[in-house]
Formats: structure tokens, C-alpha cells, sequence
């Protein structure tokens, strides 16, 4: 064993003590023994002054450094002096007699406070204060049980949870074997740490450790967009299909124009639009998205998104700019109206071009027949109304990035048209 450098017994149900002549191991580079049922002193000369904390947890009774978060082992020393009792006791008394008004005064806030915010907000900020384990994760899933997962997003799977607190809750687990994983982990952190917006899917807390990189989401219980476009089961009629697309909408304009830095969403599609449970979308997976810096209009890159969603200067230049969002989108929403997708189609034709040739006067020959019940005058205005959407869509997909609208612009012309539509 004198060679030994990586030494990995986590998971084993081994019981008994670490012997202190590991401590002549000079070459041990890596050596984890969490999740068994070792107890007594962990060493802590040699090679074990390196060793993480996290690689001695869920124990049965570990003591020794405060390094290892571990409490410190009992001494020998069977008497202990009436001095030092007395110290003792004087020291908690003094505690006691600041400490116990000033408790009782936070618990006094926290409770009026309490009554004026609702319980759900309150167990999920408790959440945020700290990251979850890994092993919480796992109960909380029954251990990335088949049966919970529920999708699947650039780098990872997500599954459903349900954490002690019974909060529901989604958790992105990335996929560690794929080398750009690590890379989109830390991108989502980056940008999703600073995101507050009601059409932005919410992250809770986080979990980072050798064995897991995952993010704890809000759970949408609603799932994706597409799931209600391509199920037979689901069905959604022209007013939830704008108010939907206004989400999104309104989460890309606060991504494009509400933040300090601007944020590039660069795989915007109905799969990352989900639903929470009163139908409101919001807009998910930042694991491929962009930070503009000051000054900065576009840059490059070499990560490509979903094919059929991808601006033409990104897919050919790498060129990506709050404009690709926008092309995405106006794809998003023709493809939400016409239920078609697009890539669908042969050879050179796209859902743009389709649904273009068709456009503005043979509405009837794109959009979804499933949506257009009316008869008589109510059916030409639904065909309005949905001929002004596809005009605001085919905006959004111009060729020339210059040419496209802007967020702003296309938020304010899908509220008109909604009016419009409560009108007929």
C-alpha cells in the first residue's frame, strides 16, 4: 500500500475506526469513506492535513480536527477541576442572559412577519439560505428513481423531488461525462444568480460536490410547452396560446433590457417554455446562455442550439446577439399557432418560408385547424387575430439581424392583439 494514491470505499457499510498508520501514506492523494459507519479519531497528520470534510461524512460517530467538521474527540482526563465548572457555568448564565432576550425579540418579528407572508415563499427561502447534499437529493428523488424523471435539458436530466419540508421541487442533475456539463453548471450559476422575474424559472439552491453537480428548481407541474402542443391529451385554444407566448415575451425582454448585463437566452423553444400550475410560463435552461458585457453588442461562440430554432448568423458565423433570441422566438411562435415544427419539412424549405407563401391572405392553410371552431363573423376576426400574430412572427424572423424587432416592441404588439381578441 505504499504506493497507494486513490482509495474510494464511500457506500460500503463498513464499521470500525481509520487506523493512524494511514498517516504514513505518503503518496494519498484522494481517499473517501462517506456513507459508512466508521467511528473514533480521523487522522489528521500525513496526507489526510489535504483531505475535504466531505469525504468523511454520514459517519457513525467520527471525531477530531474542527477541519473535518467533526466535534473534537473526549480527553482522557476523567476529573475535571470545580474552577473550571464554575467558569462553565458562569459562561452559559452570561449567555443565557444576553442571548435569550434577543432570541425571543427575532422569534417576535419572524412571527408578525409570518402571518403577512404566504407559508409556501417562507419554506423556500429557508432552502435558499444554504446548499442541499447530495444525499438529501437523492431521498428527496428516491435516488434518481426512474418514475421521477420528467425531462430532459442541454446537460442534464431533471427529475421531481420532495424534500423533508414536503416543498415540491425539480432538480437538474448534469450530466458529469460530458465534459462541457461543468461548463454549462457554472454558466447557469453565473446568470441565474442575479435573474428575479415571475416568467423565469426559479433556482432554489444548488448541490456541487465530487459526485454531483445540480440545480434545485421550482417545480412547474404543469410541464413544457410542448407537451400541450404535440399531445393528444392536451389541448390549448388561442387565448392561452397568446398568453403563453406573452410570457415568454415578457421573460426575454427582461433578460434583453431589464438587466444590468444583457443575458442571451441562445436555445429558446417549447420545451424550455413550462408551466406552473395556474398556466403562467415560464422560460427554463440557461445552460448554453450568453453574458453580454458593457459595450458589447454580440460575440462568438462555438456552443450551437437546437436546430430549426437557430438564427442563420449564429448557425453559420457562431454569432450570437439578443437578436438570435428573437429569431428563436418568432420560430416559437409560429410553430405555437401553425403546430408544426420546423424541422419537419424537405429539403430547403423552413416553417418561415411555409407559412410565408401563405401569408397574410390564405390564414386558413397554416394555422392549426384544431383552433378555429368559430363560424361567420367571428371566424374572420380569430383569422385576423391570428394573421397579426404571424406577421409578428414572421418580424421576428427576418434574415437580417437589423431588421428584426426588438423584445419591447414585440411585447407591446402581442398585448394589442390580445385585447383584440377579448374583443371578439
Amino acid at each position: 500500500m505504499v504506493g497507494l494514491e486513490f482509495l474510494d470505499l464511500s457506500y460500503n457499510n463498513i464499521s470500525g475506526i481509520i487506523h493512524k498508520s494511514l498517516e504514513k501514506l505518503k503518496n494519498l492523494k484522494y481517499f473517501n469513506v462517506s456513507f459508512n459507519k466508521l467511528y473514533g479519531e480521523i487522522p489528521s497528520g500525513g496526507p489526510f492535513k489535504n483531505l475535504s470534510s466531505q469525504f468523511f461524512i454520514y459517519n457513525e460517530a467520527f471525531c477530531g480536527s474542527s477541519r473535518f467538521s467533526v466535534p473534537p474527540c473526549p480527553t482522557s482526563s476523567k476529573n475535571v477541576s470545580n474552577r473550571k465548572k464554575l467558569l462553565v457555568l458562569f459562561l452559559f448564565l452570561a449567555v443565557a442572559v444576553v442571548f435569550v432576550p434577543m432570541a425571543f425579540v427575532l422569534l417576535w418579528i419572524r412571527y408578525i412577519r409570518g402571518k403577512s407572508a404566504p407559508q409556501q415563499a417562507e419554506s423556500l427561502s429557508t432552502i435558499t439560505r444554504e446548499r442541499i447534499s447530495y444525499y438529501e437529493l437523492l431521498q428527496a428523488t428516491d435516488y434518481l428513481s426512474e418514475s421521477n424523471l420528467i425531462g430532459f435539458e442541454s446537460f442534464g436530466s431533471v427529475y421531481k423531488g420532495v424534500l423533508i419540508n414536503e416543498t415540491t421541487i425539480a432538480v437538474k442533475v448534469f450530466n458529469l461525462q460530458l465534459d462541457a456539463s461543468f461548463k454549462s453548471f457554472d454558466t447557469e450559476c453565473e446568470v441565474l444568480r442575479s435573474l428575479r422575474h415571475r416568467n423565469l424559472v426559479k433556482v432554489i439552491t444548488c448541490c456541487s460536490n465530487l459526485d454531483c453537480k445540480a440545480l434545485v428548481l421550482d417545480y412547474m407541474p404543469n410541464r413544457s410547452l410542448e407537451k400541450y402542443l404535440y399531445s393528444h391529451n392536451y389541448f390549448l385554444d388561442i387565448k392561452h396560446r397568446l398568453s403563453i407566448m406573452i410570457d415568454v415575451a415578457c421573460a426575454l425582454e427582461y433578460l434583453h433590457h431589464g438587466c444590468s448585463l444583457p443575458v442571451i437566452h441562445c436555445d429558446v423553444k417549447p420545451s424550455n417554455v413550462l408551466m406552473d400550475e395556474d398556466m403562467v410560463a415560464h422560460l427554463s435552461d440557461f445552460g448554453i446562455s450568453k453574458l453580454l458585457g458593457e459595450d458589447q453588442g454580440d460575440l462568438y461562440t462555438k456552443t450551437l442550439a437546437t436546430f430549426g430554432y437557430i438564427a442563420p448568423e449564429y448557425g453559420l458565423e457562431g454569432l450570437v446577439s439578443t437578436k438570435c433570441d428573437i429569431y428563436s422566438y418568432g420560430v416559437m411562435l409560429l410553430e405555437t399557432f401553425t403546430r408544426r415544427k420546423p424541422n419537419e419539412f424537405e429539403g430547403d424549405l423552413r416553417l418561415k418560408q411555409w407559412a410565408s407563401y401563405s401569408l397574410p391572405n390564405a390564414v386558413m392553410e397554416v394555422v392549426d385547424a384544431n383552433l378555429l371552431t368559430s363560424t361567420g363573423n367571428r371566424l374572420n376576426k380569430e383569422l385576423d387575430v391570428v394573421a397579426s400574430i404571424m406577421k409578428v412572427a414572421l418580424d421576428c424572423c427576418n434574415e437580417y439581424p437589423t431588421r428584426r424587432s426588438n423584445m419591447k416592441d414585440v411585447v407591446g404588439m402581442l398585448e394589442k392583439i390580445k385585447i383584440q381578441l377579448l374583443a371578439c
